[in-house]
């Protein structure tokens, strides 16, 4: 079929050239593309050419409508992958979720305490018998610089024949003395010290003298030094405590009662027995 029109198509065009109608050439060639179409073999067909609309002057006829040419539609998703972020760590505008310390409101750790410490203080025996109360507060405020004389405290702490009756005094008046009022009354009102009561006394030491505090104590019945020395004072007695070592477990004493003994040292365990049925300012 597609043979026969194109040889019916040249004897036209050779026995009037020149004259078919534009509109039967187009008809025509509507009509070979549709043969065409129907027989569906490439072999002799031409390439598919563009349509002018318009022929040019002196054109015989007009191309050939070219076949559509097929479309191949490319696969797409319905919508947009999106790829993984790659790092999940917060970008630089985006403040660390970690807190960090400011310098300058941390505070610093407290230091530990020395092994060892002795304070500098003035020694000086009591003036009578029962002076030891005023001697003993007087050579603990010695060693904060605080000058007072044992008649001057003699007064404030109720100090008579009969001595000075208690610890609750010694704290009061040097408390009266000492910028802040450091001091408390620490009790054993037990025969013997028990193990708290001996490591709270090595602890009261060990602050009151880091602090560039003595401790005064009161005392009754005997003790012996860490040299042998035998110190007995049945009714009572008042010493300062001036320094401590090994931590706290060793105290140095400065005892008022005789002045060729007014210092040595003992352990704590045994001044915290001394001190039993006492008590203690730190």
């Amino acid at each position: 079929m597609k043979n026969r029109l194109k040889r019916q198509l040249r004897q036209l065009t050779a026995e009037r050239p020149y004259q078919l109608a534009a509109t039967s050439a187009a008809a025509l060639v509507l009509a070979i593309g549709a043969g065409a179409l129907a027989v569906g073999s490439d072999e002799e067909s031409p390439s598919p050419q563009p349509v002018n609309a318009t022929a040019a002057a002196g054109s015989d006829i007009a191309d050939a409508t070219p076949e559509a040419a097929p479309v191949k539609a490319e696969s797409s998703s319905a919508e947009p992958s999106i790829a993984a972020p790659l790092s999940a760590e917060p970008s630089a505008a985006e403040p660390s979720s970690t807190p960090t310390a400011d310098p300058d409101l941390t505070e610093p750790a407290a230091p530990e305490p020395a092994a060892s410490a002795m304070l500098e203080y003035d020694y000086q025996a009591q003036i009578n018998f029962y002076y030891c109360g005023p001697a003993a507060v007087r050579n603990a405020l010695s060693a904060t610089g605080i000058e007072r004389t044992q008649n001057e405290l003699a007064g404030p702490l109720g100090t008579d024949q009969f001595g000075t009756d208690s610890a609750e005094d010694t704290t009061r008046v040097l408390n009266a003395e000492v910028e802040g009022a450091p001091y408390q009354t620490r009790t054993i009102p037990g025969g013997s010290a028990t193990p708290v009561q001996m490591d709270q006394l090595q602890a009261d030491v060990v602050k009151a003298i880091t602090d560039g505090r003595s401790v005064v104590v009161n005392v009754a019945g005997s003790a012996t030094d860490t040299a042998g020395g035998w110190h007995s004072f049945p009714g009572g007695h008042y010493i300062a405590v001036v320094g401590y070592d090994d931590g706290g477990r060793l105290v140095q004493i400065a005892d008022s009662a005789n002045a060729a003994a007014g210092s040595y040292w003992m352990t704590t365990i045994a001044l915290a027995n001394w001190a039993a049925t006492r008590g203690y300012s730190a």
